[in-house]
């Protein structure tokens, strides 16, 4: 796809858009760009198309791609400022929550709506580069590989960085609402990522 980019042919990156915009855009939401997150995903991508000749061949578009929006977005943010890009962060999160069948218990909801907060608050308290880790393996579902390649980082060090950052979330989350203690598969979103 992306030699047939190189080669002239709009129609090919179009595609590439149309496949990556929703990750791109829930990673520019999940750093912080807030109601900026389609504006910084636009200008990732045109970025994106500027570097493409620096683009390595045979590596991985999606990776290469989330790290020039991770970028954006931290340079959006600081321009910003911290204190609106949380406030932002966290409106665009609950905006894009799926409605609640009215079906469900409402203390369940309570409760799923009490832990994202915490989770989203326990995250913001992490470092930058602990808070990056996370966001990409599990709430931008990357595997290992696409991680270590997206923050350029030998996968040694994402193993490490990861297993910290998730130490101090469930030091920071201490237990849950209904007294258990969190577990890692709360905080890493459920059992399908070990």
């Amino acid at each position: 796809m992306i030699a047939r980019v190189r080669a002239g042919e709009a129609e090919a990156y179009a595609q590439l858009v149309r496949a990556h915009t929703g990750v791109a855009l829930r990673a520019a939401v999940a750093f912080g760009a807030g109601p900026d997150a389609e504006d910084v995903v636009q200008s990732a991508f045109f970025k994106a198309y500027q570097s493409l000749g620096r683009f390595r061949e045979g590596a991985a578009f999606r990776p290469w791609l989330l790290r020039i929006v991770v970028n954006e977005t931290r340079n959006t943010v600081r321009s910003a400022g911290r204190a609106r890009a949380v406030a932002g962060r966290e409106a665009t999160l609950r905006g894009a929550d799926p409605v609640i069948p009215e079906s469900a218990d409402p203390a369940v909801a309570a409760l799923a709506e009490e832990r994202r907060t915490l989770l989203t608050a326990a995250l913001d308290e992490l470092s930058e580069e602990h808070r990056r880790v996370v966001t990409y393996r599990y709430l931008l579902e990357m595997d290992e590989a696409e991680t270590a390649q997206a923050l350029g980082w030998p996968r040694g060090t994402v193993k490490s960085r990861l297993n910290r950052a998730l130490k101090k979330l469930e030091k920071k989350l201490g237990t849950t609402a209904d007294g258990r203690g969190t577990d890692r598969r709360e905080v890493r979103g459920g059992e399908g990522h070990e």
